[in-house]
């Protein structure tokens, strides 16, 4: 908590301290304005690039025609009421925070005589248009999406939620960034004790700043650090953060990051997309039913087919093809670990490569890992051909956090198969469901409605039903309002 600093009688005193605190003389982009209107000294304090000139200009024109008297008998009820008129408008009595506000792009105005600090809030942020996320892209639907500024973020989500008791509240963490975090819920459906209990985490949170904005906050609400799998979801589609307002949740908007983070968020909740429902409802099953089993074939394939290689007597009757004709110049397990690095190393450098060169870099890899791995003998075919085939169910899990989760989990079955032989891997897969099944997110069950089992929820999930249908808001966010 920072300590308060009280408004001094002496004016001086006080440009001095916010001089001091703000480093006038040390940032050059920290600007401080000597004024003198109505026979008053008065003095703003603003962030060159966060002030709308305009807006400022058309304050100052005005004060200056202000006459001693029109000031009396209360300057600062003249002031803040009558003679500024501006929307955003506020008053601080501590210096402190003052100066907390204004490097958060506020302007402040001190005048002689005052024991009150105006705050003109005419900030404005350099952003990028609301365009549609790379990753939830969708055929046909919206095109915009969230972006780094947080009011932005809250206007696009109430564009689309007009219901009046919609709440944004708004928090500060960060003892040295101070930075905006907004906790948004719907009043009347979400549960209280869950919105509680967000709030209390959040502002418990002790840290000196956000530099990774919502992956930071992340993991300080998800506690076990160690476990892959995401316990939130992320969204940068204000139609989906609204579709989960609807049923209950509870969004996190945090400023600097166009992520909007989604609690609670079970396991089945990352692997939904919003092309699902932009989609009839019978082709929506069918491409929900097309992604769960990709992403079966990424966790539980490449193990499968490296028992079935080294052990042919496992394969069921008309399945003797199953198996590398050529097992290559070195073992089949390390053939899968160097494809997997591969892969990965591919994927960072692709996130690092301009725009221009992406397809030489696809190029590169497909001739590499693809041609003149298998021609010189590093790789079999059939590796590779299984290899893709995981890599295409990875690409196609809905939520990247996922997506990395499973393919680490792919690397632990294949190594245990590898040493423990089938037996291990069942216990593998049976420790892993296990760990699966401890997971909470926010005192919710991971696997829910699978365990605990809840047949309806159940049949939602894995079928994408009509909207008509969907009558029932999900049980486990214990909404007051369940009909929709």
């Amino acid at each position: 908590m920072t300590e308060k600093r009280p408004i001094s009688k002496s004016f001086d005193d006080n440009v001095a301290y916010m001089k001091e605190r703000l480093g006038v003389d040390k940032s050059f982009d920290v600007v401080y304005i000597d004024l003198e209107y109505a026979e008053r000294r008065m003095a703003l304090f603003l962030i060159d690039g966060f002030a709308k000139d305009d807006i400022l200009h058309y304050i100052m024109k005005l004060l200056s025609r202000l006459e001693p008297e029109q000031l009396e008998p209360d300057p600062f009820e003249k002031l803040f009421k009558t003679h500024l008129p501006y929307i955003e408008l506020d008053y601080v009595e501590d210096l402190n925070a003052a100066g907390d506000q204004v490097l958060a792009g506020p302007t402040a105005l001190l005048v002689e005589g005052l024991s009150k600090v105006i705050m003109i809030d005419a900030r404005t942020y350099p952003v990028r248009g609301p365009q549609e996320p790379d990753l939830e892209r969708v055929v046909r639907g919206s095109r915009d999406g969230y972006v780094e500024t947080i009011v932005f973020n809250t206007a696009l989500t109430r564009r689309r939620i007009r219901d009046r008791s919609l709440r944004m509240e708004y928090l500060q963490i960060g003892r040295r960034s101070k930075t905006d975090v907004c906790l948004c819920y719907i009043e009347d459906i979400a549960d209280d004790h869950n919105v509680k209990h967000l709030k209390k985490t959040l502002e418990a949170i002790d840290t000196d700043g956000l530099p990774m904005a919502e992956k930071t906050v992340e993991e300080f609400l998800g506690g076990r650090h160690w476990n892959p799998y995401p316990i939130i979801r992320y969204t940068e589609r204000p139609d989906t953060a609204a579709a989960h307002l609807y049923e209950g949740h509870v969004l996190i908007f945090i400023d600097g990051s166009p992520s909007v983070m989604i609690t609670p968020a079970t396991f089945w909740h990352h692997m939904q997309h919003a092309e699902e429902y932009r989609q009839k409802p019978f082709v929506g099953a069918y491409l929900r039913l097309v992604r769960f089993l990709a992403v079966l074939a990424s966790l539980f394939i490449l193990p499968l087919y490296y028992l079935f290689s080294v052990d042919p007597s496992l394969l069921p009757q008309g399945l003797e093809f199953i198996g590398p004709t050529e097992l290559g110049v070195i073992p089949l397990l390390l053939q899968f670990v160097i494809a997997e690095i591969g892969i990965d190393a591919l994927r960072m450098a692709a996130i690092h490569t301009p725009s221009a060169l992406a397809t030489a870099l696809g190029l590169v890899a497909a001739i590499m890992i693809g041609q003149v791995a298998v021609e010189v003998g590093l790789f079999s075919n059939e590796v590779v051909l299984y290899l893709s085939v995981a890599a295409i169910g990875t690409f196609a899990t809905p939520s990247y956090e996922m997506s990395l989760a499973n393919r680490i989990i792919r690397l632990i079955f294949l190594i245990v198969a590898s040493i423990f032989g089938p037996a291990g891997y069942m216990v593998a897969i049976t420790i892993w469901l296990l760990k699966l099944v401890s997971i909470k997110t926010f005192e919710i069950p991971y696997l829910w409605p699978f365990i605990p089992f809840d047949p309806h929820a159940l049949r939602d999930v894995l079928i994408r039903s009509p909207m008509p249908l969907k009558n029932l808001r999900p049980a486990f966010l214990h909404p007051k309002d369940p009909d929709r």
